[in-house]
């Protein structure tokens, strides 16, 4: 019998006879803790390991979301509106995929409609899909901008990043109050610079 698939971003697939059970979650949650040097059956540690598992439940949702179904519902009554849309500063929390350590920041998101619009909730939703995955930022970028291309097929769509990293303000060089932008420029954006400067003209 062929194993069952769990689709977490086309064009991966996990088979879901791979994917360890939640007791098996939680026992890998008290080796670690054995490993750090502490104990894992005493009071104050007793149920981490279950809130631990919960947690990452919570973190990595985006492994079972599809962000481009999240903007397959379009407006087209627009009365010819074909200018700039730009929803700014939407807050985001990710994982460092090379430390599990925090990535916090904001991401601003342009795009130029061609005959559609998206309500600008799900912008924030696809943004929120590709955050709750074991990412970098630079990934992470493209991914948001080469989706919302995907769905919409806009004349342009223009993503910006800033975040903190934690792997880097909290643990390694320790310099706390760094951030990093990235950015990702198609259609519009790439190729006219006063389109492109208008957008950053936005960013805070």
């Amino acid at each position: 019998m062929k194993n069952k698939l769990v689709k977490v971003s086309a064009p991966e697939l996990v088979p879901a006879t791979t994917v360890p059970t939640r007791e098996e979650a939680e026992e890998a949650v008290r080796t670690l803790l054995r490993w750090a040097g502490d104990n894992p059956e005493r009071d104050g540690l007793l149920e981490t390991p279950k809130r631990v598992a919960k947690a990452f439940e919570e973190y990595f949702v985006g492994y079972h979301q599809d962000p481009e179904a999240i903007l397959q519902k379009t407006f087209e009554e627009t009365e010819g509106y074909d200018e700039m849309i730009v929803l700014r500063g939407i807050r985001f929390e990710s994982h460092c995929e090379h430390h599990l350590a925090p990535i916090v920041g904001k991401a601003w998101v342009g795009y130029i409609p061609n005959g559609r619009v998206v309500g600008i909730s799900k912008l924030a939703r696809v943004v929120e899909s590709y955050a709750k995955r074991l990412q970098i930022q630079e990934k992470m970028t493209s991914q948001i901008a080469n989706a919302i291309e995907s769905a919409l097929r806009p004349q342009g769509v223009a993503v910006v990043i800033k975040a903190e990293h934690h792997c880097m303000t909290t643990r390694g060089v320790h310099k706390p109050g760094t951030d990093m932008v990235t950015s990702r420029m198609l259609g519009v954006f790439r190729d006219n610079a006063i389109t492109r400067q208008e957008f950053l003209s936005m960013i805070d």
